[in-house]
């Protein structure tokens, strides 16, 4: 190779790599301008929302007004939290069970089981809101936590089974048949090998089954009134005769965000495991 090709290959991969570096900021920029300026909104008075100046005078008052009346945002973060919480704890028990049986037995129908379990994803939200309002009016069911949990574990258990199957079928099933041949049983064996190498696994579909309730938007919409509105819903209520209320919609478009964050944070390197875990076969 000669000095003139050398240095000509080293000039294009070091234009390759300026490229990259400018679009990976590009692109950086975009996703953190939206939620820098909700951020900065945040903190703003309402006339300073609509002039766009970085130097403004703080204010934390945005944040205690969206708690007060008429909006009470603790009574709609109470919802979201229980309604979240209750519904992962429900749905990732099941969806281990159900994908583990996947997983590891020959099941009559399994096919058509695993693509109509993967089909309810693709039917249209607003498609089944109304049988699902009519049926919780006629139970009793409307405007209540429970109500939401049951729609929502509809909505997360289908990509649950999809995900936690994946996790699994990733373990190795020679360390279970070596375990029940050392005379452990098949709960015993789920429950000291198959868990415990899945964590990561589990707990990454916990994260995404959080996610998706905690910003569940049209169900709660619909099947909600007064006492079980969650926070997405409560968004909806920052008006006033002068327009929309930007400042208190950034703050309590805040308090929405932080408990994400905060989340990933926490978790962020089993989170990476899991996903790593689920994508290699």
């Amino acid at each position: 190779m000669t000095r003139a090709h050398f240095k000509k290959t080293h000039l294009k991969r070091s234009l390759i790599k300026l490229l990259q570096t400018v679009l990976i900021l590009l692109a950086t920029l975009i996703m953190l301008v939206p939620i820098l300026w909700i951020f900065l909104a945040a903190f703003k008075n309402h006339i300073d929302v609509f002039q766009l100046k970085l130097l403004f005078t703080p204010t934390l008052q945005n944040f205690l007004t969206v708690f007060e009346a008429p909006y009470h945002l603790g009574q709609k973060l109470i919802n979201s939290t229980i309604v979240a919480f209750v519904t992962v704890l429900i749905a990732i028990p099941i969806a281990t069970m159900a994908a583990y049986s996947f997983s590891r037995f020959k099941l009559v129908g399994e096919t058509a089981m695993l693509v109509t379990i993967l089909a309810t994803q693709f039917v249209p939200a607003v498609v089944i809101v109304l049988p699902f309002f009519v049926m919780f009016r006629d139970v009793g069911l409307l405007d209540t936590r429970i109500g939401l949990v049951l729609v929502n574990l509809a909505i997360v258990m289908p990509f649950a089974i999809w995900m936690i199957k994946g996790f699994i079928d990733g373990i190795p099933i020679d360390t279970e048949e070596a375990a029940m041949v050392d005379g452990s049983s098949r709960l015993q064996v789920i429950r000291n090998i198959v868990l415990p190498m899945a964590a990561p696994g589990l707990l990454t579909a916990g994260i995404f089954c959080f996610i998706i309730a905690w910003n569940e938007f049209l169900f709660a919409l619909i099947l909600t009134n007064r006492e079980a509105v969650t926070l997405p819903i409560g968004l909806a209520l920052f008006k006033a005769e002068e327009g929309d209320l930007w400042n208190l919609l950034s703050a309590a478009g805040i308090i929405i965000m932080v408990p994400m964050f905060v989340l990933a944070l926490l978790i962020r390197k089993y989170f990476v495991q899991g996903m790593t875990m689920g994508a290699v076969r």
